[in-house]
């Protein structure tokens, strides 16, 4: 298993790598040497792609990727899920065009369950960000997870980390740490529900949402996930937090991940 010292350096490669081949610059409507992953992709016409791509100083965006499809095409090996990307586009509409993709590398690949982990990263932001909405931070975290998981850390652990920064690198995540009654502090030893819009607050015998010990919230706060209890009451608390901000549209891939792995 990769402990954080031995994943540092690989995010620190992939970050290096991201931007290696151009600075990034704009000039007019024009991005050149975007550090990006895509997220989606789907035929466009003959022979070309809509690309979903997710970068760095711009957030996600739309491109056409005009001729990806054709056999001879330069972008038809590169446009691939979880590769680093230094990435190039022109347009001022919602749909852009793809100028230049270049694999920049510094990453371990997927496998196994860690692709399928990756997926449901993707399917997160796809339906929890907004367009054109930049989160530079939330960006680096996905490199790191990326490498943690390529690197077999525990996916259980992960992908609550994720979750958890997706949720505050778009304003939705409370403070897991105070009451929302009273806002005093909250207690490892007390049972709690986490109102979705407000935060904890002590259960009640008439709540359906699902209870949660105060140190399970103290720990995820902590990104602190070894204990036993840490980690299933959070997988549950998550998954009813996501069903709420996505307003109860399915996520696949996690259902994939419940049906498979318990994750």
């Amino acid at each position: 298993m990769a402990t954080e010292a031995t994943t540092a350096p690989a995010v620190a490669a992939a970050r290096k790598s991201s931007r290696a081949p151009t600075r990034e610059r704009t000039v007019g409507t024009k991005v050149a040497g975007q550090p990006a992953f895509v997220l989606h992709s789907y035929p466009y016409k003959e022979t070309s792609l809509i690309i979903d791509l997710f970068t760095r100083d711009y957030g996600r965006v739309a491109l056409i990727a005009k001729g990806a499809k054709r056999p001879h095409s330069q972008l038809r090996g590169v446009l691939q899920t979880f590769q680093p990307l230094s990435s190039s586009w022109v347009g001022k509409s919602e749909l852009r065009t793809l100028t230049d993709a270049e694999w920049v590398g510094g990453m371990l690949p997927l496998e196994k369950t860690a692709l399928l982990c990756g997926f449901y990263l993707n399917e997160l932001l796809v339906k929890l960000l907004a367009r054109d909405d930049a989160h530079p931070a939330l960006f680096d975290h996905y490199v790191a997870t990326l490498n943690q998981l390529a690197h077999n850390e525990p996916p259980t652990i992960v992908l609550r980390k994720f979750e958890r920064a997706l949720l505050k690198e778009t304003g939705v995540a409370a403070d897991l740490t105070r009451c929302t009654d009273t806002r005093s502090t909250v207690q490892a030893d007390v049972v709690y529900v986490v109102d979705p819009e407000r935060g904890p607050r002590p259960q009640r015998a008439a709540d359906i949402w699902p209870g949660v010990a105060g140190k399970t919230l103290l720990d995820m706060e902590r990104e602190d996930y070894q204990d036993g209890a840490t980690q299933s009451q959070s997988k549950q608390l998550m998954r009813f937090l996501l069903a709420h901000h996505l307003g109860g549209a399915p996520l696949n891939t996690r259902q994939i991940l419940i049906d498979l792995l318990q994750l």
